[in-house]
């Protein structure tokens, strides 16, 4: 089998899996005050400063979720109680399904969305900052997209929006944690999940800036925060907390790796004629998109598939024919409704790359 579709998950690490395991041993309630419920507690309070320690932030700034989508979706909604601040929010057209759907959600309440202009799929600072005005709440841009791999210049970004307190800066940067290094000082609110850098589904964060408060989106009592009611996962949040330090523990060398696995990729993909290269240059190596001309997108992975290859249209949460982010980036209709997404990681192997140019030839040449 030849796996290459690790933006939409990544299978779970051996010793992420031996920690869930371990933890699972903990039985007592972590907010439970006899020692059993003490026990689990002091393992998520280490879990939390791990994960603090890594990215760089205060423990208290995370609040556990189920994944991202949740993340994005309780930050987007608690914008209803900014209302009174504004009710214009700035975004682009590359984001995950989870930021637009909540979105729409609030354009139906009265809520103004803009998209701000891309410049080779990147934010033009210039532009964002015309577009800002004394209605403007919140500011969302993914650090990475799913679909490109296109890594905005969110630190940028951030420094130019803290000239305007009063504006809130989300960044959805699940497909940015493990695989890249990054600074959240001036982002004030961060989504990820675990199962994107090798842990377990049903776990993610939500990254607060301590002065910011904000409405529960799952209300009912004190999990690990006041901001996200119910049981804390301990297995999961140690679990997590496990994987995203294995993620970072060699990752200059993973990306220089990951980049050398790219470049034999986009070189051997260019033969082809009707093959089109959409990430570019500010494109992360990990996320590799094409287009190739003739071929339904569905029909080549299907046939990919027989030959035990697998890889990705589009996100793997989007809907509909068109790539809307290949689209924002080419401006090409037939590139986004012919384009597939090719992801890989430090666990990719030459190997893997061989099986899938193999039986990417095999398929153009049957399938033109």
């Amino acid at each position: 089998m030849t796996y290459l579709d690790y933006s939409a998950t990544t299978p779970v690490d051996d010793e992420v899996l031996d920690t869930f395991i371990k933890a699972s041993k903990y039985i007592g309630n972590p907010n439970s005050l006899h020692k059993l419920g003490t026990k689990a507690k002091h393992l998520i309070d280490a879990s939390t400063n791990q994960i603090a320690s890594i990215l760089n932030i205060k423990p208290s700034e995370i609040i556990y979720t189920s994944g991202a989508s949740e993340s994005n979706n309780t930050i987007i909604k608690a914008m209803e109680k900014f209302q009174n601040r504004g009710k214009h929010i700035i975004t682009t057209a590359l984001e995950h399904s989870s930021i637009y759907a909540p979105l729409k959600q609030l354009e139906e309440k009265g809520f103004i969305i803009d998209y701000v202009p891309l410049e080779n799929g990147l934010v033009k600072l210039d532009a964002l900052e015309k577009l800002l005005t004394n209605d403007t709440v919140l500011v969302t841009i993914a650090m990475v997209s799913s679909e490109t791999g296109i890594r905005q210049p969110i630190e940028e970004i951030g420094k130019l929006l803290k000239k305007y307190p009063k504006i809130i800066f989300h960044s959805d940067i699940t497909q940015a944690v493990g695989k890249i290094k990054f600074d959240l000082t001036d982002v004030d609110v961060a989504s990820f999940s675990a199962h994107k850098f090798f842990g377990f589904k049903g776990i993610g964060v939500l990254y607060k800036k301590e002065n910011l408060i904000i409405e529960p989106l799952i209300a009912g009592g004190k999990s690990t925060t006041i901001f996200r009611s119910g049981t804390p996962p301990l297995e999961l949040i140690a679990s997590m907390a496990k994987a995203l330090r294995l993620s970072y523990e060699n990752i200059d060398n993973d990306i220089i790796k990951v980049k050398k696995l790219s470049e034999t990729l986009k070189e051997k993909l260019s033969i082809f004629s009707n093959v089109s290269i959409n990430s570019n240059e500010y494109s992360i190596p990990h996320i590799l998109n094409i287009s190739v001309k003739g071929i339904k997108p569905e029909t080549l992975l299907h046939s990919l598939e027989e030959k035990e290859v697998y890889i990705s249209t589009k996100s793997a949460c989007s809907t509909g024919e068109a790539s809307n982010a290949v689209f924002a980036l080419t401006k090409d209709e037939e590139k986004a409704k012919t384009s597939i997404r090719i992801s890989i990681s430090k666990k990719t192997t030459n190997q893997d790359i061989d099986n899938f140019l193999k039986a990417f030839d095999e398929s153009y040449k049957k399938l033109m």
